[in-house]
């Protein structure tokens, strides 16, 4: 995994502060309520609501 389990424990959706959880493939951080993507570039999280994708259906 890109992101430490400690990581990933603290980081929160910057939009609404909820949890986060890694993708299938390790490539970036779902949230679920805003239904957003955040990615993951060399192994840093990019927390910036303006650079996080939609999430697909079915994800």
């Amino acid at each position: 995994m890109a992101v430490s389990r400690e990581l990933l424990d603290i980081l929160v959706c910057p939009a609404c502060k909820g949890k986060l959880e890694i993708t299938e493939d390790g490539t970036g951080l779902i949230c679920r309520s805003c239904r957003l993507v955040y990615e993951i570039h060399n192994d840093i999280p990019v927390m910036l609501v303006d650079k996080a994708k939609p999430l697909e259906e079915g994800k």
